[in-house]
């Protein structure tokens, strides 16, 4: 054993090129899959994994005050199926206003004394829990961008209830269970409450079977029926919750299975192309051991333990860096859900360790066997360098090509070891299609936000607000929101953008709610007026709307109401039924994809006095969008309406992609590049002799550079053409298939976003990966020595 240990030794030592290589690339094969794994089993259950940290209510409930006391409630809890409650918490209906341009929508808010209890564990972001008379805190709301969402120190009129007070934003929270839009002490909820209204009261329970809707209608049921009747008056299970729940994390998915399967397929190639190389390299050694003594069985030990060593500890050190790198990738997760996840699963490390060393082992016995089941005789009589007449063609051809002979001897080099060569090959492909993936992928995304702008200006009500004092000021005294200003005046506004120099378009948009049979929530509506609006969205089928009465509606509109176009639906504005004709699928993610885009026309028997809220304008080319935006401000100065330019915020989401794809594509490009290294090193050295005749016969250094570059030119150039074609495919079924995760039927824009330079350039890429990996073998051959190199065998 000792003998075999130094053999071992001697190997890991006397190879150090193929040592390194393999260790570096079983660490970013790890590292990548740990990364991968970690995200795919965060991403596929972020509700679930919240919802048991902060013990979620199965059933929210609202109970009428005038029809059941809190202790009859407090009673319910001892209902067949509830496994825990918390409550009663007086509830009141709010709608709060802000100066930040977030939406006005009514809220229900819920008097409770502290964020704990045995059920929904509310999560405190920011700031502080509401303890006197007059704060809040406000349930943060994921799907708004954090500016338009009201903060710590915020003063909230309300414009409902009709004088009521108004409430101090002290602090932030989220309820996975979603069970309020804010919460204040218990007394507060008296004053929030319309005079004349009766008090509501609200109670959350934990069932003991809760995972299908006929365990929640069992347990629902026997809540109803502990407490009197006609008390019971609303109740969400938290199976809703969970589906609504279901946004942009699950993006993830699709391209780390991509990005895993590359990984994994190069992992394989450039391990066993390394491992095979020492074999290969080594086979007269392997000869002498033989005569030594050693059996067929240690031979292929050591050279397996010989890779296992730097394999042990580049695995080692993956796990580590995966498990650094997808902290700060799952803490948007976090901020979402409010869990509290690091990211580090132990069965995604133990999985990826021990298949890693097993791909090793594998790969290592594979190649070892076959130079252990050779005699010793012949083993002893095989040379390091290819048998006569293998790549002789390639040669020939090379020569008579009108370039410098160095550069056609290194062309015809890949063709003595066709399959060597082809593993190469293959691994420079993955590495240009992960590349050609990648900048596709974030072509795609950023073209899927650049969908949310409709316009160059948008004009908004109210005026706008003034920036800092002057140096030297006094401070300003706290703003307080003053509740959303009027709709300007539609003729004074149309007039101004008309008149301005530079319109190209323009669209006045009115939001409204409709609901419809089937949808238990309220639909947000788009009433447009003007003829820009047709231009700013993006169509999947049929037609925009032409005329009253005709809608446009997205993918998970049509899922939800089991609709295609061309059907006919009755929506209800104000009481009003509304007969309406889908003529069009569009792409549009706001609200999920539950808006409906119609003419304000459509509205006008329901709502007459249903004015745009918001302006959209889109510019001719070559107008200078600060200066029109300046001059239109100082016409709509009289009318209470200001412009701005529009400016695409970056989705934290798209940021978390991109950069994730952005160091996948370096890990995959690296290894490529390392099994290019690996071999330029072994025919560099199979080849040293032949290299010290060169030099004698006058071959310089840097011709010695050359010769060896060129020996990667075609196999560069093979893999990028053979990966630029694979990218491309998984680009676009990539992106399918995440737009079918989120609902979507994605439009051409964003699908085929490739122009053909820029494929011509990704092609490049695998030469550009070749080249890189070669450098440094180049530059250690042009180094040695005449004599070195003759006297090499």
């Amino acid at each position: 054993m000792s003998a075999l240990g130094g053999v071992v030794r001697s190997g890991v030592g006397r190879r150090r090129v193929q040592t390194v290589v393999v260790g570096l690339v079983v660490m970013i094969a790890v590292t990548a899959a740990v990364l991968g794994g970690s995200l795919m089993v965060a991403s596929t259950a972020p509700f679930d994994r919240a919802f048991a940290q902060q013990n979620g209510a199965h059933l929210t409930v609202q109970f009428d005050g005038a029809r059941a006391t809190a202790a009859q409630l407090s009673a319910s809890a001892r209902a067949a199926g509830v496994a825990a409650a918390a409550g009663p918490f007086p509830t009141a209906t709010i709608t709060p206003a802000t100066d930040r341009g977030g939406p006005e929508r009514p809220i229900t808010v819920v008097g409770r004394a502290g964020p704990g209890g045995p059920v929904d564990a509310v999560t405190v972001t920011e700031g502080r829990w509401a303890t006197a008379l007059g704060e809040i805190v406000m349930h943060a709301d994921h799907r708004l961008p954090r500016s338009l969402q009201p903060q710590v120190g915020d003063a909230l009129p309300l414009s409902s209830p009709a004088g009521g007070p108004s409430l101090t934003v002290v602090g932030v929270a989220r309820s996975v269970s979603d069970t309020a839009g804010g919460w204040v002490a218990p007394e507060q909820v008296a004053a929030l409450t319309a005079p004349g209204a009766t008090a509501g009261y609200q109670m959350l329970y934990r069932l003991a079977a809760s995972d299908t809707a006929a365990q929640i209608d069992s347990g629902r049921a026997a809540i109803e029926a502990s407490v009197p009747t006609g008390a019971f008056t609303g109740a969400r299970s938290w199976l809703t919750t969970r589906t609504n729940s279901a946004g942009s994390t699950l993006l993830f998915v699709p391209f780390l299975i991509a990005f895993g399967v590359l990984g994994v397929l190069m992992a394989v190639l450039i391990i066993g192309n390394v491992i095979a190389g020492a074999v290969s390299t080594g086979t007269h050694r392997i000869g002498i051991l033989k005569a030594l003594g050693f059996t067929p069985h240690q031979v292929v030990r050591a050279y397996t333990v010989q890779a296992l060593i730097p394999a042990v500890v580049g695995a080692v050190l993956g796990v580590v860096a995966g498990n650094l790198l997808v902290v700060p990738v799952l803490a948007q997760t976090n901020e979402v859900y409010g869990t509290t996840d690091t990211g580090v699963t132990p069965s995604v490390n133990l999985l990826v360790l021990a298949g890693a060393l097993t791909l090793v082992t594998a790969t290592a016995w594979a190649a070892a066997s076959r130079a252990g089941r050779l005699r010793t005789v012949e083993v002893l009589a095989v040379g390091r360098t290819p048998g006569p007449g293998r790549g002789q063609w390639a040669a020939r051809l090379a020569a008579r090509l009108p370039l410098p002979r160095p550069v056609t001897l290194g062309l015809a080099q890949p063709f003595a070891r066709v399959l060597r060569t082809g593993t190469i090959v293959a691994a420079i492909a993955f590495g240009a299609a992960a590349a050609t993936f990648a900048v596709g992928l974030g072509a795609s995304l950023n073209e899927v936000q650049a969908t949310e702008s409709h316009g160059d200006v948008v004009i908004h009500p109210g005026r706008a607000i003034s920036g800092p004092p002057p140096e030297g000021a006094p401070p300003e005294p706290p703003r307080v929101a003053l509740g959303p200003p009027p709709s300007p005046d539609p003729v004074a506004v149309v007039a101004a953008i008309t008149a301005q120099p530079g319109t190209g378009r323009y669209s006045g948009v009115a939001h409204t709610e409709v609901t419809t049979p089937g949808l238990t929530s309220a639909l947000n509506v788009l009433a447009f007026t003007g003829d820009g609006h047709a231009d700013s969205y993006q169509m999947i089928s049929g037609s925009w709307f032409g005329q009253p009465g005709e809608i446009v509606v997205s993918r998970p509109f049509l899922t939800a109401t089991d609709t295609r176009v061309g059907d006919s639906i009755v929506l209800t504005d104000h009481g009003r039924r509304i007969d309406a004709r889908i003529v069009g699928e569009v792409f549009n993610i706001e609200s999920r994809g539950m808006q409906v885009l119609t003419a304000a026309a459509t509205l006008a028997a329901s709502q007459p006095d249903l004015r745009p809220q918001e302006y959209h304008i889109t510019l001719t080319p070559g107008t200078d969008p600060a200066g029109y935006v300046k001059a239109l401000n100082a016409a709509l100065a009289s009318v209470e309406a200001t412009a701005e330019v529009v400016e695409q915020e970056a989705d934290e989401i798209l940021l978390i992609i991109n950069t994730l794809t952005g160091l996948l594509t370096l890990m995959l490009g690296t290894v490529a590049a390392l099994g290019v290294l690996n071999m330029v090193v072994l025919e560099t050295r199979e080849r040293v002799h032949d290299l010290g005749v060169h030099k004698a016969l006058g071959m310089t250094p840097r011709q010695t550079i050359m010769m060896v570059i060129a020996s990667v030119v075609v196999t560069g150039l093979i893999g990028g053409a053979v990966g630029v074609p694979v990218g491309v495919v998984m680009q676009r079924m990539i992106v399918a298939e995440m737009g079918n995760a989120a609902g979507f039927h994605l439009p051409a824009s964003v699908i085929d976003i490739y122009h053909p330079a820029e494929l011509v350039l990704f092609g490049l890429g695998g030469l550009l990966i070749a080249v890189l990996g070669a450098l440094l073998p180049a530059g250690w051959a042009a180094r040695t020595r005449t004599a070195t190199a003759l006297r090499t065998e």
